[in-house]
This record gives C-alpha cells, structure tokens and sequence, in this order.
C-alpha cells in the first residue's frame, strides 16, 4: 500500500469517528432541549391553572379592577411623541422668498419661447404649409407639354428647396391624381409622362382671366 492510500484511509477514519461524535453529541443536545421544554411546558400548565383558580376567587369576591401591570412594561411600550416641526428662522424665510420671487420669473420666459414658437409657425412660407398634392396638381396645370415624374421632381426641388420632395413621393402623388382624374398618363416608349386633366386647365384659365383686371 502506497503512502498516498494510507494518509486517505486515515483521514476516512479519522472523519468518520468525528461524525459519529457529533451525532452523539447532536441526540444527548435534543433530549435535553425535549427534557426542557416538557419541564417548561407543565410549569406553563400549573400557572394556568393557578390563573384560572385567582380568576374564579376574584369574581367570587367581586372585584372586578384587573391588576395593574408592571410600570416597565408601559415604559417600554409607551409611544413617543410627535416631533413638532421646527419653525422656519429668519435664513429659511428668506430662502422660501427666494424661491417664490425666482419661481414667476421662469414662467414668462416660457411664454416667450411658446410666443416665438408661434411667431416661427406663422412667419412660415405658404409654399411649406401646402401640400405636396396641391403642389404638383398647381405644377402640372401649368405645363404645356407632358412631363416626367423625374422632371417634375426636380423642377419642384427648384422651386421649393425647403422641401425634401424625392421622385418616389412625386410618382406616388402623380399616380393618386391620375385615379382622382385630375391627371391624365401617357407612354412614350418605357418612359411615363404626366399632364393634368382638361378639367383642372381649364379651370385654371377661368381663374386667371377673372383676376385679370377689366
């Protein structure tokens, strides 16, 4: 047998008899505590019956006060009492002014950004606040000959560069007119061109010769 074996064998052993040691010591531990507590158990038993005999002698002789308990118990139970809040000093008074006096004069300032705000929305071009379909429709009326959408787009680029008009949305909104029949399509080949509807001209010039003066 090696050396390594028997130093495991005996730490084995030597673990062994220490676990049974301390179950030995675990078993008398719980008869004492079971001795204990069944001593404690009939001491409980015998004060209440002494209780329940005080009880019955009490109300025969017809008292009816109840013995005044311990003065350490009411102590001890006693609840405190609120803490009154501490009156403000002249320091803390002045701050709350502070605050007061330095409260009102954050809100003007916010409606002076609310009123330049309002200011920035009306000073706004009509060209940015008409849609992209009025724009287009307008655009068209306005051509003689058939344009394209990419034509149309970057005509309209020029003339609103405030706007992000893409071909994709100019297409789209070309299409919706022509379904509305206030657009007409024609083919050229693989090309798509667009012109505006008789009706939408022709109401154009009517317009236009009204405002002309007489």
């Amino acid at each position: 047998m090696s050396k390594t074996e028997t130093a495991a064998t005996g730490l084995s052993t030597q673990y062994a008899s220490q676990v049974a040691t301390d179950l030995e010591n675990n078993l008398k531990e719980q008869e004492r505590v079971s001795s204990d507590l069944a001593a404690l158990q009939e001491q409980l038993a015998t004060l209440q019956q002494e209780h329940a005999v005080l009880v019955s002698i009490q109300q025969a002789l017809g008292v009816t006060s109840a013995p005044q308990k311990p003065t350490t118990r009411r102590t001890a139970k006693a609840v405190p009492a609120p803490r009154k809040k501490a009156t403000a000093g002249p320091s803390q008074g002045k701050r709350t002014q502070a605050k007061k006096s330095a409260s009102p004069s954050r809100k003007p300032a916010a409606k002076k950004s609310v009123t330049k705000k309002a200011a920035g929305k009306t000073a706004a071009s009509p060209a940015a606040q008409r849609t992209l379909v009025e724009i287009v429709r307008e655009y068209l009326t306005a051509q003689k000959e058939p344009r394209s959408a990419a034509e149309i787009t970057t005509a309209l680029g020029q003339q609103h560069p405030e706007r992000d008009i893409k071909n994709t949305v100019v297409r789209t909104t070309l299409e919706g007119l022509v379904a509305k029949n206030q657009a007409q399509r024609s083919k050229q080949g693989s090309s798509v061109f667009y012109t505006a509807a008789e009706t939408a001209k022709t109401s154009t010039i009517g317009k236009d010769s009204q405002e002309q003066p007489a």
